[in-house]
């Protein structure tokens, strides 16, 4: 047999292992990265699998390529919204919160562990971050959904804090190689890291996004092996020119996975699995690469530095700044409990390794020990956690089916899934009384497993899936339909909506917010009829009213079948008033 044979079989059952791990996991309530740190322990050389592997810059390769697409992946899967609805606390976090979270634990571990204050340093430097793959898999593996807020910000917190502690290990080595002062030196290399980080992400996602819709590829699989490329050409190009990679490609992600594009669904499950293979790989290469047997010799400092970590440092830094915008004592208490260590503390002690620093086999397994700690302790305690704050919320209604267009072309409409509440607008009424605005209409309803055909007079029911086709633009106005009532805003003003003629007075009030002076039982044909007159009523004809414009879109043997919709702010010396087509 051939070593490449072997290779493949190996890594193989290596994989099956780990996939195998991660369905125990959820069963026992357990971080799903610890099974797959125990599948390489167990089959390295301390284990039955009997493997030897000491390669730290092999596995600081696989590691860096696997945290590229992990963290690409979780750029893809962040909403701009959640992005900018939390961007000053998650960002405070994962950049002042991470620097008060080394110092701390550096200068106490330092203390307790008699080493030199650059040591200690440089350890709580590689502990700083969280990891949001390991936050994130341990809630949802035990039904826990958090409330939006509090979600959103754990999530671009751990999903956007490794570049500084990349920063902060980098810096701190090459001064105590002698490289890099502390003090100018390293604050260059920061703004170098950060503005070309930023820079190169926002640019290359741009330019992908241009690319993936324009390129015009004959096979749909090479959609998302192009999408794959330019994330890791963020990451590339990046960090050659001396900027983080790691904040480039999360940020490349971000841009990418916010804009429509050719083949989206697709993209997104081949992303998905690449990031599942890429944590596998990687916990499996760190199990190998720790030797158990050493493990007992630094358990001791393991679990100082781990403890200063989980109920000091990380509580401390948290409890600083979140505060600062308006979170409440028990949010501040489960984000400091939610700082759950991952590859990345592991990856970074390769470094040291690799560069040839003194006592840099003990600060690996002291790293890869702390890491153990806080991914059971903290791991299997945040859901009753959660649970107990009462930090919880309902998880959305999953359709059992879903709906796609598949294209190789970009299309100029969207598919949309709605699940109906019992306070929302939809629920209870016919189909053909949602008075859906022109250029929507509902392609399928899922109620429970059964699909059931849409028909003008089938009853949209509360709990229904609602898989609505429309022209790209309608989504605010259609969605006013499908949000409860309490959080219906008003239709945004100077864009123009396509409604049906027949639309009555008092459905424009209900469904769209607006009021019109006329009878509610009159339809919009009726209204611009009367005002405008029968023998100026045509195509392009416009009624300007105090809060409004109907403008005539469309008309069928002399009724007008479709208007649009123009809603404007209104000005104190506005009166009704028409202008006809001619």
């Amino acid at each position: 047999m051939f070593v490449v044979d072997q290779l493949l079989l190996l890594g193989a059952v290596l994989i099956l292992l780990g996939i195998a791990s991660s369905k125990f996991s959820a069963r026992m309530g357990m971080p799903v990265l610890v099974l797959f740190l125990v599948v390489g322990m167990l089959a390295g050389e301390d284990g039955i699998g009997g493997i030897s592997f000491d390669n730290y810059a092999l596995a600081h390769g696989i590691g860096t390529v696997s945290l590229a697409i992990i963290l690409f992946d979780g750029g893809l899967r962040t909403s701009r919204r959640s992005f900018r609805a939390v961007f000053g606390p998650a960002i405070t976090l994962a950049t002042v919160g991470v620097v008060i979270t080394s110092v701390v634990t550096g200068l106490f571990a330092a203390w307790l562990l008699e080493l030199t204050a650059l040591q200690g340093l440089l350890i709580g430097a590689i502990v700083g971050s969280t990891d949001a793959a390991a936050v994130f898999a341990v809630l949802r593996g035990r039904g826990v959904n958090l409330k939006k807020r509090l979600a959103a910000t754990l999530e671009v917190e751990s999903g956007s804090n490794d570049p500084m502690a990349i920063f902060l290990t980098v810096g701190i080595l090459e001064i105590m190689l002698g490289e890099m002062t502390l003090g100018i030196g390293m604050l260059w290399f920061l703004l170098v890291q950060v503005a070309v980080g930023i820079g190169g992400g926002l640019l290359l996602g741009r330019l992908a996004v241009f690319t993936i819709n324009r390129v015009n590829l004959d096979a749909a699989g090479l959609y998302p092996i192009l999408t794959a490329a330019a994330g890791l050409l963020a990451y590339g190009a990046s960090a050659s020119l001396g900027g983080s990679g790691f904040l480039s490609v999360y940020l490349a992600g971000l841009i990418i996975g916010n804009e429509r594009l050719v083949f989206r669904r697709g993209i997104l499950v081949f992303h998905d699995g690449a990031a599942w293979l890429a944590q596998i790989a990687m916990f499996v290469m760190l199990g190998l690469l720790v030797t158990p047997s050493r493990l007992t010799g630094v358990a001791l400092d393991g679990l100082v530095v781990a403890i200063i970590l989980i109920f000091i440092a990380r509580p401390l830094a948290v409890g600083v700044l979140l505060p600062w915008y308006g979170f409440r004592a028990r949010e501040v208490l489960f984000v400091a409990w939610s700082g759950l260590k991952g590859a990345v503390p592991i990856i970074l002690a390769t470094y040291p390794l690799m560069l040839g620093v003194e006592g840099a086999g003990l600060l690996f397994h002291v790293v890869f020990f702390t890491v153990l700690v806080s991914a059971v302790l903290q791991g299997w305690t945040m859901p009753p956690l959660a649970r107990l704050l009462r930090l919880q919320s309902e998880p959305p209604p999953q359709p059992p089916v879903s709906l796609e267009i598949t294209s190789l072309r970009d299309i100029d409409g969207d598919i949309v899934e709605y699940t109906v509440a019992r306070n929302t607008l939809a629920a209870d009424r016919h189909v053909r009384d949602l008075r859906l605005p022109d250029g929507a209409v509902v392609a399928m309803i899922v109620r429970e497993s059964e699909i059931i055909p849409p028909r003008g007079s089938t009853m949209v029911l509360p709990g229904d899936h609602l898989f609505l086709v429309m022209r790209p633009g309608l989504r605010s106005l259609v969605d006013r339909l499908f949000r409860p009532r309490r959080e219906v805003h008003e239709v945004p003003a100077e864009t123009e909506f396509p409604l049906r003629g027949d639309t009555t007075v008092a459905e424009m009030n209900e469904f769209y917010g607006v009021s019109l002076d006329e009878d509610p039982s009159a339809t919009l044909h009726d209204v611009l009829l009367r005002r405008i007159g029968e023998d100026r009523l045509d195509e392009g004809s416009q009624l300007r009213l105090e809060h409004v414009d109907l403008v005539v879109r469309g008309m069928y043997e002399g009724t007008v079948d479709r208007v649009g919709l123009v809603i404007h702010q209104p000005q104190p010396d506005q009166r009704d008033g028409l202008a006809g087509s001619g």
